[in-house]
């Protein structure tokens, strides 16, 4: 567990979820720069001054949208925390790559950090993350770099993304992730179960959860219909929306989870940066958890 997140810009006011940035462009919203410049204030405002972001996201051209915003903002560079991760090399217009493939050579990581560092318009990346696991990732190939890099202070902290326990075991034979991102919320709890938060836990390894709300909203089902009425039962006592009840599910979690939220509305924004203020009961967090997996714990 590491908390609170990074060293915070506002030790008064460490910021409890993430922005994650992926639909902010030509894969979402298309949102001006204007527009991306007001967003990242309003998020400063609300207390929020993480931003998530990958190489590939908009076709390799978001992190470019958001370094204008960033820079037409009256926000300053240590007022921010930028996430970023490379690794996967994606079929888009301008990258000559026929098939989606990963790649964790020496060259590639420098390469896309400078990528990324030039779009950002920022000297440094606070946290740099290796996108997704490769069959053909070499930790003694990809771990020296990514010291280097820190060495050098391009980069703060480096980490993984979507890496299993065996999968961390591995690079941890050259070096100690500072950080994993991973797929965890209450429609998916396979992090719980399958050891990667018990291993984050002993290793001290920082979590970071995309898609926190997981399918509740977009995935109708049996899940769905479980859920309903037990989140609706809910809502009142503790007065609050279903994005904060979700968010602060995995809050309960000792792992010390920050959520990643892909949101790119504002008034969302603000709301679920206030979620970290509900203290759920522990019978009611297992009450939600039965209602997912459709059986009583064992």
């Amino acid at each position: 567990m590491r908390l609170p997140f990074f060293e915070s810009p506002n030790p008064m006011q460490p910021s409890t979820i993430i922005a994650g940035t992926m639909n902010w462009g030509v894969w979402g919203a298309k949102m001006t720069t204007q527009q991306i410049a007001q967003t990242i204030e309003a998020s400063l405002e609300a207390g929020v001054y993480a931003f998530d972001h990958a190489d590939i996201y908009g076709g390799y051209t978001t992190e470019q949208d958001f370094g204008d915003g960033f820079a037409a903002s009256g926000v300053s560079r240590e007022q921010v925390v930028f996430v970023s991760k490379c690794g996967i090399r994606y079929p888009s217009e301008g990258a000559m790559h026929s098939v989606k493939h990963y790649d964790y050579s020496a060259e590639y990581i420098e390469n896309a950090l400078e990528n990324s560092l030039r779009k950002l318009q920022t000297d440094y990346i606070d946290v740099f993350l290796l996108h997704r696991p490769s069959p053909l990732l070499d930790p003694r190939v990809a771990v020296p770099v990514l010291e280097k890099l820190r060495g050098q202070g391009k980069i703060k902290e480096w980490g993984v993304s979507n890496f299993t326990p065996s999968q961390l075991a591995l690079i941890e034979t050259e070096g100690t992730p500072q950080w994993n991102q991973i797929e965890c919320s209450l429609t998916h709890t396979t992090p719980m179960l399958d050891g990667t938060l018990d291993f984050h836990q002993s290793h001290s390894i920082g979590t970071m959860a995309w898609s926190p709300l997981g399918g509740f909203f977009k995935e109708p089902g049996a899940v769905q219909d479980r859920l309903e009425p037990v989140i609706h039962r809910m809502l009142e006592k503790y007065s609050c929306t279903v994005e904060c009840l979700l968010l602060a599910w995995l809050f309960r979690h000792p792992a010390g989870i920050i959520p990643v939220v892909g949101t790119t509305r504002v008034d969302r924004i603000q709301a679920m940066a206030k979620a970290h203020k509900i203290e759920l009961e522990t019978e009611d967090w297992f009450a939600l958890t039965e209602a997912s997996w459709g059986h009583k714990v064992p």
